[in-house]
């Protein structure tokens, strides 16, 4: 659903990401980098899935509220189409390799992933994970990411964690690119 118009009354830039795991990694590294979206009237709005995208553009087009956004890779022909085929970077959208799941895990190396599934307590769980037959011929990348979505609630809580883990000077390309955008390049 669509938030109400009169909710993002002062909003300059509204950020279109697909769903909460997105929405809090880019609020989570915004603290982080000691940025108040708040204050530059950013808010970020997480649309429950890629196919929303174009009934929030359309509905927000009417406000004069800036767009910007996040999508994963398989879902860019979505944006594209409501977007009416802009170049997304031009236009304040930036494209994850695979999904923000996969750069995240990326950018902080699957050791470090696993040190953040130990702090989160679910160490145990990710080990029996690990041994169910599906799982032997994957790759730890893949793993970890298959892990992090099984439960409701855990991308988002990852996402979080794994900011939180983050080398602020190895933020994924998008995820940088996005922040920067919107608060006008820090």
């Amino acid at each position: 659903m669509v938030a109400p118009l009169d909710a993002l009354t002062g909003v300059r830039t509204a950020v279109l990401v697909e769903g909460t795991s997105d929405q809090v990694a880019i609020q989570t590294l915004a603290l982080r980098r000691g940025v108040d979206l708040e204050a530059h009237a950013v808010r970020v709005l997480a649309m429950g899935g890629a196919t929303e995208i174009r009934r929030y553009v359309s509905t927000l087009a009417t406000t004069g509220t800036a767009l910007a956004g996040l999508c994963d890779e398989g879902e860019e022909g979505y944006y594209r189409r409501a977007l009416d085929h802009a170049a997304l970077e031009g236009a304040g959208f930036f494209v994850c390799h695979s999904d923000l799941e996969d750069e995240l895990i990326r950018a902080v190396g699957a050791n470090l992933a696993i040190e953040v599934i130990e702090a989160q307590g679910e160490l145990r769980s990710w080990l029996r994970f690990c041994k169910q037959p599906a799982q032997r011929g994957r790759g730890v990348e893949q793993r970890l990411h298959r892990f992090m979505g099984t439960r409701s609630g855990r991308k988002a809580q990852y996402a979080a964690a794994l900011v939180e883990a983050l080398d602020v000077d190895r933020v994924p390309a998008p995820l940088e690119r996005l922040l920067a955008h919107v608060v006008h390049d820090m």
